[in-house]
């Protein structure tokens, strides 16, 4: 997902506190023909607020994009059987007993989904977001790719154990050519780069001018496209052993995956989505040279997201087929050594007991549980033993927040009342 915060617990706790206290007023964009400058969303500003309130749901209107098709198919009807869980109370960090409805409102939330036992428990929308808009989900991309890559591991059609080289010659020279595909899924590639996003000179930033996310300042316009960036990346370390997030990382498997299968990775996830009874397309951000931006760059409908967490919690299956091999997600949900995951602190801290597998946070001690998480608060939420599913679409000002951590309490705290 993320850079941590680097602060103090006592002052973590205040901003936690605050946050829940602040009630501000929701600005007004994009309104007039021209909108005012004051109110206009742009390339160069929709991630940053008060423009991502606007520009998180709207971004096929600012850049290139490639569509995944929800075919013709007529949308599957979520059955509705609403409970009231906005008043539902967890403990947050900072020590307050705090609700659902003051965490989506401090979380600036856009879209939250609960799902149990296949219907609708509760839907809200806020910011003027409606059912139909289509919103970024930034890193929750990487699971969905996670997803594609274990099922194309069990068709066959790619070896984990195989190093990267073998499927992307050209590379071979970088630091990901003497990695082994099961470590580009498992984010175990010992590569020199930092996930910091408001450095300009990061890595991480680097990833975002060459993928087209925002305009490269001039002094940092280096690369065309992902397929110039990710060569440049060099090796830091043995590669193994060590659990080191990387969004890159996930552009490399993304590119074995697709040479491996002969697919691109949005034609992959088409023949899925289109057997989901999803009500809109959904669609990647389009890099510079027109590839699918597979680490962070999908977005799609509340309800379609819900519709696929359905689907891997229903073991694979969409009304009685099978869509995805259940193999394909057991392997995913057996989770990975999370003393590995636990040697990185700031990440045990943000989601306690996990591992990470194939793009997926793994919560082995809870039933288990799959989370895919994105930068300023997008959540995909999986709970098979509960039957639940979760979906969380925000604008948060900030990629990485305080209440990060409170999201994640929220989630289990909604997973085990509905599960007693």
């Amino acid at each position: 997902m993320t850079q941590i915060l680097d602060r103090s617990l006592v002052s973590q706790i205040l901003e936690v506190s605050e946050m829940y206290d602040q009630q501000e007023r929701e600005p007004s964009l994009m309104q007039g023909f021209p909108a005012e400058p004051e109110r206009r969303v742009t390339w160069a500003n929709w991630m940053s607020p008060p423009f991502n309130r606007w520009g998180f749901r709207n971004l096929a209107r600012l850049r290139p994009t490639i569509e995944v098709a929800a075919g013709s198919r007529t949308g599957a009807v979520l059955e509705q059987a609403p409970l009231a869980l906005e008043e539902l109370r967890f403990e947050s960090t900072c020590g307050r007993t705090v609700s659902t409805l003051d965490h989506l409102r401090a979380s600036k939330t856009d879209g939250f989904l609960v799902l149990h036992r296949g219907r609708v428990v509760y839907e809200r929308y806020f910011n003027g977001q409606a059912a139909g808009d289509r919103h970024i989900m930034f890193s929750v991309t990487k699971s969905l790719i996670g997803v594609l890559g274990e099922q194309l591991v069990q068709q066959g059609m790619l070896d984990p154990q195989a190093p990267t080289r073998h499927y992307v010659p050209e590379l071979a020279g970088s630091a990901f050519g003497d990695a082994t595909v099961r470590q580009l899924f498992d984010m175990a590639v010992g590569v020199h780069y930092s996930e910091v996003y408001d450095d300009p000179t990061s890595e991480s930033s680097q990833y975002g001018y060459a993928c087209g996310f925002k305009p490269a300042p001039p002094d940092y316009a280096r690369y065309e496209s992902l397929y110039q960036y990710l060569p440049s990346l060099r090796k830091r370390c043995e590669h193994g052993g060590l659990f080191h997030y990387v969004t890159a990382t996930t552009e490399v498997l993304a590119w074995v995956m697709e040479r491996a299968s002969g697919v691109a990775c949005a034609e992959q996830l088409q023949a899925v989505w289109q057997q989901l009874g999803c009500e809109r397309d959904g669609y990647f951000l389009a890099d510079p040279w027109g590839r699918s931006v597979a680490g962070a760059g999908f977005s799609a409908t509340l309800r379609d997201l819900g519709r696929f967490g359905l689907m891997l919690a229903h073991g694979g299956q969409v009304e009685g087929r099978q869509v995805i091999d259940r193999a394909a997600i057991e392997a995913i949900a057996a989770g990975a050594d999370p003393a590995l995951y636990a040697a990185c602190k700031d990440f045990s801290e943000w989601t306690p007991g996990a591992s990470y597998r194939s793009q997926w946070y793994v919560f082995n001690d809870h039933s288990p549980a799959i989370m895919a998480s994105g930068i300023h608060g997008q959540y995909l939420f999986v709970d098979a033993k509960a039957d639940v599913v979760i979906v969380k679409q925000s604008s948060l000002p900030a990629a990485v927040t305080a209440l990060d951590a409170d999201t994640v309490r929220l989630l289990r705290a909604i997973t085990a009342h509905l599960h007693d």
